[in-house]
């Protein structure tokens, strides 16, 4: 049965600007967290043989993150708690799709009409913790569009997003359940 009472909150930004610390403090706190999933998709379809599945079959690597997405939101809906943050929402997807500029089926509108989340956090780019490594390809300059598409895209299914100003990371967990106090 779904907590009526509970409020998804989505962490986003590009590739590297801190989202996967912030929640790892986040749960170190014991906050109830969902976790990124698109490294376990290029994992997985690296075993299957593909070894930049977004690069060479981006449909179907995105099709395969909406459906972990749309899962951990109804995971979420199921918690027993007051906040739940998420490591990315269902319009991530699209972002990504029309930072790539490909075409994507309705049912990925459908997907970000019906999953509604409570707030969402932006973390921006930043050159000084940006680094790439096996699963994150994009160098800097791609981070920062992926980051602008993330804002248009957000902003397109009307959320109002708030941003995490730069600093440690203690701080900036600090600074969003500040912000949370006070929404």
């Amino acid at each position: 049965m779904p907590n009526l009472n509970s409020k998804r909150i989505v962490i986003t930004g590009g590739p590297g600007t801190g989202k996967t610390s912030l929640i790892n403090e986040l749960i170190k706190r014991g906050y109830p967290c969902l976790e990124e999933i698109s490294r376990q998709v290029i994992l997985d379809a690296r075993k299957e043989g593909a070894e930049q599945l977004f690069l060479t079959q981006p449909l179907l690597f995105s099709e395969r993150l909406l459906e972990g997405r749309m899962k951990q939101y109804i995971e979420a809906e199921k918690m027993n708690s007051d906040l739940i943050f998420i490591d990315r929402g269902v319009p991530d997807v699209l972002a990504y799709m029309d930072y790539a500029n490909e075409n994507y089926p309705e049912n990925f509108v459908e997907a970000c009409n019906n999953c509604k989340y409570h707030h969402v956090y932006v973390l921006a780019p930043w050159q000084e913790i940006f680094t790439s490594d096996g699963e994150r390809y994009e160098n800097f300059e791609q981070a920062v569009n992926i980051h602008e598409q993330l804002l248009n895209t957000y902003k397109k299914y009307h959320y109002n997003l708030i941003d995490i100003p730069f600093d440690t990371i203690e701080n900036r967990v600090d600074y969003l359940l500040d912000t949370l106090k006070r929404l």
